[in-house]
């Protein structure tokens, strides 16, 4: 297919694009049918039918997807009369792709450019995903240093900090860092959070401030009292997590959280250089 061919095919899928008053793009099945090259609304609505049967086998709702409306058109006479219409999503559109005739040039193209766009999609997704976790993870050093910081404050020492932590691990996990570090099989020389998902992380980040408000609130001065107050907190965390299905210790290992940053910043500079650029 030519590069003038795609690039228009491309810019005349985008201008058929409408939103909804909340902002939910759509598209009008009586456009799509002409730019998938169907001449007759009938034999369009056969695969219209594909798909909706390949959207509820996928777990998701047709109604979701493929929304039925009326549409008023103009005809001969200067009246106009309502005809049946569809209002499709980005993944509607895809799926009737998908379902429609390969022989047809529309249908090649739109079958790859669908699924590029849902691809771009699960790429900005996954992206989002990666960066909360290294944020999670920079804001539990930093919370991490802070109840440090407060130990030594209080205590006139930090070399307890490694102790209150661990005793905190253990009452998150019901089992040592050690053990947890074994499971998930973390090297010994790294941290256990670098390799915890973004809820554990953010649920020890909240023990710790809780920790750290409570200690200065409360003038904490030993190892043992803020232990104390360390280990509740952790125990409380855990609880409303488990009251929520979820079970951190049952959790699996994340990605090597110094992996990810590696791959965002390597990422980020690949797109400065090639802004228009989309890895697939």
């Amino acid at each position: 297919m030519k590069t003038e061919l795609i690039h228009s095919l491309t810019n005349t899928f985008e201008a058929h694009a409408q939103r909804t008053k909340s902002g939910v793009e759509f598209w009008l099945a009586r456009d799509v049918q002409h730019l998938l090259g169907y001449s007759k609304w009938d034999n369009f609505l056969n695969v219209v039918t594909k798909a909706k049967t390949a959207c509820e086998v996928s777990g998701h709702a047709v109604a979701d997807h493929f929304a039925d409306v009326g549409k008023m058109v103009d005809l001969g006479s200067g009246s106009q009369r309502e005809i049946d219409d569809i209002m499709l999503t980005r993944y509607a559109c895809y799926l009737i792709a998908q379902n429609g005739d390969p022989k047809k040039q529309e249908i090649a193209f739109a079958q790859t450019y669908f699924a590029v766009q849902t691809r771009r999609a699960e790429l900005i997704e996954q992206r989002l995903l990666d960066a909360e976790r290294v944020s999670a993870r920079v804001k539990l050093t930093a919370t991490e240093k802070e109840l440090s910081d407060v130990i030594f404050e209080q205590t006139g020492g930090n070399q307890d900090f490694g102790i209150i932590r661990s005793k905190g691990d253990q009452a998150l996990f019901g089992k040592s860092t050690q053990a947890m570090k074994a499971q998930w099989n973390v090297p010994d020389s790294r941290p256990l959070a670098d390799f915890a998902p973004t809820i554990v992380l953010k649920a020890k980040d909240f023990a710790a401030e809780i920790t750290i408000f409570n200690s200065r609130q409360h003038a904490l001065d030993s190892e043992r009292a803020i232990s104390r107050e360390h280990v509740n907190n952790n125990e409380a965390v855990r609880k409303t997590l488990l009251g929520r299905g979820i079970r951190p210790e049952g959790l699996p290992a994340a990605e090597d959280v110094k992996k990810v940053e590696r791959r965002l910043m390597s990422e980020d500079k690949k797109h400065a250089k090639k802004p228009d650029a989309l890895d697939i």
